[in-house]
């Protein structure tokens, strides 16, 4: 017999996703498997860019999940860009101007004519990250059945009054590292349950380096990326301080890219190697071969790539202005961090000039992640607090 009916609600399901919807499956999954009855409620949306809807909308099975598809509606960019440069400016919007900016993005009219019917035959309802359209709705809708994985990082949006009122009316939030727990705390966004639940990568895939060269034709040494190439993830500032290291150092260490979004001009001008989408044992092959893995983002939640790397042997050279990847790199003693231009371009020194040196800081980095992310000690974490709080 099931243990509860549990509803997992993410913007998609599709390939192009971030790492927030890759740990709402894998959570989803985990339950699966643990004996609770598990739906995703989604999108028939398969890339976050476009919203276009791709999949059949309706009820479909995979393994031992039930996958709900709605169709996504999509954005009203004029109004959506003009209210955002005003939230990035600092300003502060009415709630009515805050509601009318999160409408403007993609909704899901369909999803919430069925929460509105449904909700109440789930056990609870598991929604992220934060920002996502069908959290607010469900502050409204379901609030005391309703458990938020924010996945927050420290941006301007965050502070808006809205999604204080969402994390302060759900049943309860959950945590995936310390550092985002202190963000939540310190901007008042934490209601009467909170949980440290952890996130988890799963075991590598296999890996073939040499395979990997040969497939994609990468020679000699490289750092590596993989990842949405976008402002948000700081893509053009990588472009710019590798530029500068390349000026500076009169040499560089070639960059090669997996994943969506434009290179742009610099990147063309420096020579990364874009590789695209690649299967998930492309990516593990391509970050196993690296010199380091390069993380330029400074608005991370819980950063899955990172770990990836350190479970490959993999060195992390990671922007300091991310405290949760800082976070990661000191305690595992697996990364070094660079807070401006010209700390990047020691951090590149170093790498052209001793990398034995920086392979060995990726020593701990595999049992750092075996010790403290793991999937049964998360799923053990989740299902202890549904109990508690359901």
């Amino acid at each position: 017999m099931a243990k509860g009916r549990i509803a997992v609600v993410a913007a998609t399901a599709g390939s192009n996703v971030g790492g927030a919807e890759v740990m709402l499956r894998d959570v989803a999954s985990g339950l699966a498997e643990r004996g609770w009855e598990v739906e995703i409620l989604t999108t028939a949306a398969e890339d976050i860019y476009t919203w276009e809807n791709v999949a059949p909308t309706g009820v479909s099975k995979e393994l031992a999940l039930t996958i709900r598809r709605f169709e996504a509606v999509g954005l009203s960019q004029p109004v959506r860009d003009q209210l955002s440069m005003r939230i990035l400016a600092g300003e502060k919007l009415t709630m009515s101007e805050q509601y009318r900016w999160a409408n403007a993005g993609m909704r899901v009219p369909g999803l919430y004519d069925y929460l509105a019917e449904n909700a109440s035959s789930y056990r609870a309802i598991i929604c992220g990250p934060y920002m996502f359209w069908a959290g607010l709705v469900l502050a409204d809708l379901a609030p005391e059945r309703t458990i938020l994985f924010p996945c927050l990082h420290d941006e301007p949006f965050a502070r808006l009054g809205l999604y204080r009122y969402q994390m302060t009316a759900v049943r309860g939030l959950w945590f995936q590292t310390d550092p985002e727990f202190d963000l939540a705390k310190s901007l008042g966004l934490i209601g009467d349950r909170y949980a440290f639940v952890g996130s988890a990568v799963s075991n590598p895939a296999s890996v073939d380096v040499a395979s990997f060269r040969r497939r994609y034709g990468v020679d000699g040494d490289y750092i590596f990326f993989a990842g949405r190439r976008e402002w948000g993830k700081g893509w053009p500032q990588l472009m710019s301080d590798l530029t500068f290291a390349g000026e500076v150092l009169g040499r560089t260490v070639p960059l090669v890219t997996c994943g969506v979004g434009e290179i742009g001009p610099l990147g063309d001008k420096l020579g990364v190697r874009d590789i695209g989408v690649v299967p998930e044992a492309d990516r593990a092959s391509g970050q196993a071969g690296a010199l380091a893995y390069i993380q330029p983002s400074a608005m991370e939640s819980f950063s899955r790539t990172v770990l990836e790397a350190f479970q490959l042997g993999t060195p992390v050279v990671a922007n300091w202005h991310s405290a949760v990847v800082r976070w990661h790199c000191e305690r595992s003693g697996s990364g070094l961090t660079y807070s401006n231009r010209y700390e990047f371009t020691e951090c590149m020194r170093l790498l052209l000039d001793n990398p034995e040196s920086i392979r060995a800081l990726a020593l701990g980095g595999a049992a750092y992640v075996e010790e403290q992310f793991t999937w049964p000690a998360v799923i053990d974490r989740v299902e202890a607090s549904l109990q508690e709080w359901t």
